[in-house]
């Protein structure tokens, strides 16, 4: 007979189970990160995601890496629209202050450009310090989705002149796990903008072909150094012809759980418990990094392209139910709680 719980009322750990469990993993695991200066074989890559750490793999070598000139982009995609994120400080799904002062989950404004005038605003930003920031960040699928591999003519994406520079699938990861992505994503940005930390519920392959990637990250086991609060949910956009982007309060979203830490590399934003990993990729460098990880990433170079695959996280066994566990399902407090001291 399955145990019934109100969803909440779900068991979350102790702040002292919690510590002790970091530590534990950190004393078996340390700092270090492994790098492969080769890809894995399937069974190899099987491995890696039974351990579950991340990894940095060198070698997997793509057209892409040797094609992606800024010529060569604005040749293929032409006056293609694309969907570009733009924000006034470069952080986008990430928490800001909104009217009277209140902080909100934001989303980015949505302006539609070609090739040529994104890669033209991302070298204006970079000589400029008032110019707002535009990061290639559609995910989702934006250059394949999920439906791809059922109906691969039945896929439509902004980039399908670019799509016979990028497999579709990875072969030693679709033969380890079994499946194909859920979404293999492109984003081009440059050093202005910023991910903000957060998990995801994917086996993530994350490959830079052009700048650096800056990710700072920590386990699934120390989500509760990120305190996670409730956000309402807005966007950013133009309410004037004279000023520029604003918070925008949605109506009809509801709120979004998200960690409260804007910056973990600033000192003082996590507790000292906390045991962040820092990991720099260049061109050509890969990155594993499994389901459940906390990623912060900083990004340098006047153009920074990466590319990532994303597959479904294995949810049977014993996996799923720890990574719910050990972020936590009781009751997350307000962002906006004036009682919350952080």
């Amino acid at each position: 007979m399955a145990l019934e719980l109100d969803q909440a009322a779900w068991p979350s750990l102790t702040h002292d189970i919690a510590r002790w469990i970091s530590q534990e993993y950190h004393d078996m695991n340390g700092l270090s990160i492994q790098t492969l200066e080769r890809p894995p074989t399937a069974a190899e890559f099987a491995q890696l995601v039974h351990i579950s750490r991340p990894v940095v793999i060198k070698g997997f070598q793509i057209p892409a890496l040797k094609r992606w000139t800024d010529d060569y982009l604005q040749t293929k995609l032409q006056d293609q629209p694309i969907s570009v994120a733009i924000t006034p400080n470069g952080q986008a799904d990430a928490i800001a202050a909104g009217p009277e002062g209140r902080l909100f989950f934001v989303e980015p404004f949505i302006e539609k450009v070609s090739m040529k005038k994104l890669l033209e605003q991302l070298n204006a930003e970079q000589d400029s310090d008032n110019l707002s920031a535009s990061y290639l960040q559609s995910q989702n699928g934006n250059i394949y989705s999920s439906r791809f591999f059922e109906s691969p003519h039945d896929d439509p994406s902004e980039f399908c002149a670019l799509r016979e520079d990028v497999p579709s699938n990875i072969p030693w990861v679709t033969e380890a796990l079994g499946r194909n992505p859920d979404a293999v994503n492109l984003w081009i940005g440059n050093s202005n903008s910023t991910t903000s930390i957060h998990s995801d519920p994917y086996e993530n392959i994350y490959t830079v072909i052009r700048g650096s990637k800056h990710f700072t990250l920590l386990p699934p086991c120390e989500g509760w150094c990120l305190q996670e609060r409730m956000y309402p949910h807005a966007v950013y956009g133009y309410t004037d012809s004279i000023n520029g982007l604003s918070v925008v309060p949605s109506s009809d979203t509801p709120p979004v759980r998200w960690s409260s830490v804007i910056n973990p590399d600033l000192p003082g934003s996590l507790p000292p418990e906390a045991h962040p990993l820092h990991v720099t990729l260049e061109a050509g460098d890969t990155l594993y990094l499994p389901v459940g990880w906390w990623h912060y990433v900083q990004q340098s170079g006047p153009t920074t392209i990466a590319l990532n695959w994303w597959y479904d996280a294995e949810v049977r066994g014993m996996n799923w139910i720890w990574l719910s566990l050990l972020r936590g399902s009781g009751d997350v407090p307000s962002g906006n709680d004036e009682t919350d001291t952080r």
